[in-house]
């Protein structure tokens, strides 16, 4: 059972006050169930966890249909799971089936007001969509409201790093903590800004490309375009690169291939296939 307060189990007794009676004030979402219907246990947490998400704006009752036999027959359930949208104590909608979050979410905004979405989320969805600007003014004015919240400020200085700024970025990431720089957000940070600084002193792709396929192991052309690759967010490209450099010459620049990469790594962080890849390539060619 769940502790949440939009849930409840609906049996035969309670089913007119608590779903009919009640979806007269709030929409009812009614869950017909099984335990051994493996469907069922797919499709009853997400169920909860819009519960959740609506604060209120539905409840979900609960039906067990081995339990409550009668009143699944009631519902015209003829296959599990079912699901029924109860309004003024009309069934409005409803669907059969484990659903797609995004489609349940269709069915519940044609009868429910959908939730205000987070700022931070709306935040994150316009970075990921290129909307940087956008972005970045939401991210401001949470900041605005909470300076001490580390993690929307090192975002912003992302942001700047993105666009350019990145004196600013800079500045924010020197005005961190020092226990905070030392968190994989804040070095990912420091790890852009370092490739951004050198943006500037490289060659054109196109040139470098044509160094290395007259000499496909010239050392400088290698790091360089693995380089230009991180600066355009190629870094599967980047990382081979820089394991190229590494196996033909290792010590070039005191052996910056090796030091590029740790840094590419901190920049992405340990949960990303690329790093996760080519850390185990890196660790092979050491050992």
């Amino acid at each position: 059972m769940s502790n949440s307060p939009y849930v409840f189990e609906a049996t035969m007794e309670n089913f007119q006050e608590s779903v009919m009676v009640a979806s007269s004030s709030t929409p009812i979402l009614i869950d017909v169930w099984a335990d051994w219907c493996a469907p069922c246990k797919q499709l009853m947490p997400l169920l909860e966890k819009l519960a959740g998400e609506y604060q209120g704006q539905f409840l979900l009752a609960k039906v067990n249909a081995d339990e409550q036999q009668q009143l699944t027959a009631s519902l015209g359930v003829r296959s599990l799971p079912t699901v029924i949208l109860v309004k003024d104590g009309q069934a409005v909608d409803g669907f059969n089936g484990a659903l797609p979050e995004s489609e349940i979410r269709a069915v519940l905004d044609k009868h429910v007001e959908a939730p205000a979405e987070d700022p931070y989320e709306t935040a994150s969805r316009q970075w990921q969509e290129g909307d940087l600007e956008g972005a970045l003014e939401i991210l401001t004015a949470m900041n605005q409201k909470d300076p001490e919240n580390l993690k929307v400020l090192i975002d912003i200085a992302q942001i700047k790093a993105e666009l350019g700024d990145v004196d600013t970025a800079e500045q924010i990431l020197d005005s961190l903590p020092p226990e905070e720089k030392l968190q994989p957000q804040a070095k990912q940070l420091a790890a852009r800004i370092k490739f951004i600084k050198q943006a500037g002193k490289l060659p054109p792709v196109a040139e470098l490309e044509h160094t290395l396929a007259e000499n496909p192991k010239d050392p400088e052309a290698l790091h360089q375009l693995a380089l230009q690759h991180v600066l355009k967010d190629e870094n599967a490209q980047a990382m081979e690169l820089l394991i190229r450099l590494m196996q033909a010459d290792s010590t070039y620049k005191d052996g910056v291939a090796k030091t590029t990469l740790i840094e590419l790594f901190d920049k992405l962080g340990n949960s990303n296939d690329d790093v996760r890849a080519y850390r185990r390539k890196l660790y092979t060619l050491m050992h």
